[in-house]
């Protein structure tokens, strides 16, 4: 594990000095005290807000076993965007996390606050941060990941006994890449120990309770600090909802999902035939799909092969505004031969991507028991029996059936003894899937559950710009109205190109 990336003249350092730490919940023992964070200036990643808002940046030091606390420290990149109302508005801190595992969330408390509400902007300091692993806080590093990075890639679709196994080769390289360059820091990096320096952060801020925004990955981190820490949550948005289960089984559901999503994508493109011409039927566009896949599989273009298109197929599915440029990109490839308008603006090599993808597997394999080769290679032949040509990029927990470290217990999630939480989720998120926000709202008794229906898209609280799904998550966190049932909101349908 490599320590935290530093900007010499940016992250200004810690002080000493202690905030005053709350007694813990009964069912844990007390944390150990947090120092205090000050604040300066930002490194290049993190964008200036408009003024008068400014953002400042700090760094904490926290310890790589939060059960050892005596031992190695690691430093988190910590940000702080001021609450830009009057005292009397003022409601604390909120905490936001973008997603992953393995996303950075420094820059987000800018990004995703300028999207918020004016009423939560005004109302509350929101606080973003690198979680362990990622970005500025010792990011983890894994090396080639099994040949992950190369150009182009194996086919993650395996179709034979050989390819099958060849990718549990991949993935026991994989393993072994992570094993030796994250090293002993191999089982910290985990969901729950990220949960336990959010409280260290709260501490380190001087806050009783925090209030929390989580999407994707970040509303499983918001459930596991639910778990430990049920008390110390004033107000928690859980959006675009992990459901409370194994990582390996969460993967196989979104890659289910994904077919359904790749589905209703072919028949939009087919309604829309004069303005891509990929056909007028769904079967005619899949048809012209398969063409440009089997053809970059075959003679990949640029190191642009089956693995990079998937990807590009996996990323422009959870976003419904990304469907004009992928029908475009496969008409362009089939006229012209070019890659241009499927490949990605930022390298799948690049420095950030890999930190994200070491990142990403550390963590799911730290949170639990993966599964076996056996199950793999199994689950990926029930797939292909479901569709020939599945969308297996998601796929990432596999790689856990070689981790050199066994965790003996799945991540705790949610508690009946947290306040109410408000869970918001898109009718058809192929990401992730809402049949997640109902299930981990059983495990958080009078939450409630906000749902865009009619949406195919992945993110919605100040992202879908709905103004139901917007009021009720911003009356909730402003003035802690909690609806009398679950909500039902009207959503957009599918885009007109």
């Amino acid at each position: 594990m490599t320590t935290v990336v530093r900007r010499s003249g940016l992250l200004c350092a810690l002080a000493a000095g202690t905030a005053a730490l709350l007694p813990a919940s009964p069912a844990h023992a007390a944390a150990p005290r947090a120092p205090a964070l000050h604040f300066g200036a930002c490194p290049d990643s993190v964008p200036a807000p408009p003024a008068p808002d400014r953002v400042e940046c700090g760094e904490l030091s926290v310890p790589l076993d939060h059960d050892h606390p005596e031992g190695r420290h690691i430093r988190l990149a910590v940000s702080r965007v001021p609450a830009s109302g009057t005292s009397e508005e003022r409601r604390g801190v909120l905490l936001v996390n973008p997603g992953g595992p393995g996303g950075s969330g420094l820059p987000y408390a800018v990004t995703k606050r300028a999207k918020l509400p004016e009423s939560v902007r005004r109302a509350y300091d929101v606080i973003g941060f690198d979680p362990r692993g990622t970005g500025h806080s010792a990011p983890a590093d894994c090396g080639p990941m099994g040949g992950l990075f190369d150009a182009p890639g194996r086919d993650p679709v395996p179709k034979d006994h050989a390819a099958e196994r060849g990718y549990l080769d991949s993935l026991r390289r994989t393993a072994d890449d992570c094993a030796t360059g994250v090293g002993t820091a191999l089982p910290h990096l985990s969901t729950t120990e990220t949960a336990r320096d959010m409280d260290a952060l709260r501490t380190a801020l001087g806050e009783r309770r925090i209030s929390y925004l989580g999407v994707s990955y970040g509303s499983y981190l918001g459930a596991a600090y639910a778990a430990r820490f049920p008390h110390r949550i004033r107000h928690m948005v859980l959006d675009s909802v992990v459901g409370p289960e194994n990582w390996y089984d969460f993967d196989l559901r979104q890659s289910r999902a994904l077919l359904r999503q790749r589905d209703t994508f072919f028949g939009w493109t087919a309604a829309h035939d004069k303005r891509f011409g990929l056909g007028s039927s769904a079967a005619e566009v899949r048809a012209a799909y398969q063409r440009v896949r089997d053809g970059l599989a075959a003679r990949p273009v640029d190191g642009f092969g089956a693995a990079e298109f998937d990807r590009t197929v996996y990323r422009a599915l959870g976003r419904t505004e990304r469907w004009v440029g992928l029908a475009d990109g496969l008409r362009d490839h089939l006229r012209t031969g070019k890659v241009t308008g499927l490949r990605p603006a930022d390298p799948f090599d690049g420095a950030a991507s890999r930190t994200y993808e070491a990142a990403n597997r550390t963590v799911k394999c730290a949170d639990g028991p993966g599964p076996t080769p056996a199950r793999v290679i199994a689950d990926l032949r029930r797939m292909r029996r479901l569709d020939p040509h599945p969308v297996l990029t998601g796929m990432e927990a596999p790689v856990c059936a070689y981790w050199h470290h066994r965790p003996a217990h799945r991540t705790a999630l949610g508690s009946p003894a947290a306040p109410p939480v408000l869970l918001v989720a898109s009718d058809h998120d192929p990401v992730t899937p809402i049949a997640g926000a109902r299930a981990l709202q059983r495990r958080l008794p009078g939450s409630r559950l906000v749902t865009l229906h009619d949406d195919y898209s992945h993110g919605v609280f100040a992202s879908r710009g709905n103004a139901c799904v917007d009021g009720a998550a911003a009356a909730y966190l402003t003035a802690g109205t909690v609806p009398s049932a679950d909500v039902h909101c009207t959503g957009p349908g599918l885009p007109t190109p």
